[in-house]
């Protein structure tokens, strides 16, 4: 069965840090894609970034490239999100997911991701 945690989520204020974590179980990493996505209150959930599990080729939102960056980590099982100069409007709540594909001509899509993770808080404000 496969399982995914998220981890690392917390308060930070504008402009500073965090680092998502996403524990995989139940299959090794190289099995699937791994995609984060949000969803702030109101809104539909969107994809952030992900990671390839062919090739490790990586795709991201316009609004968090060069903000955020994604990796793996085989020997924990991780996908790694860390972000960097965060903005209120980052605020939301982070999921991650396995799917079969990183991104296509749709971007990064929630229906293209089989398995998910409950979700960890994110909120940045002063």
């Amino acid at each position: 069965q496969v399982q995914l945690v998220e981890s690392g989520g917390g308060l930070v204020q504008p402009g500073g840090s965090l680092r998502l974590s996403c524990t995989v179980s139940g299959v090794a990493l190289y099995y699937y894609s791994i995609g984060w996505f949000r969803q702030a209150p109101g809104k539909e959930r969107e994809g952030v970034s992900c990671i390839s599990s062919s090739d490790a080729s990586t795709d991201y939102q316009d609004s968090v490239k060069g903000r955020f960056s994604i990796a793996r980590d085989f020997a924990k099982n991780t996908v790694v999100l860390q972000m960097k100069s965060l903005k209120p409007e980052d605020t939301a709540i982070y999921y991650c997911a396995a799917g079969l594909y990183c991104s296509g001509p749709r971007g990064i899509v929630v229906a293209d991701y089989e398995y998910w993770g409950q979700g960890t808080q994110v909120t940045v404000s002063s």
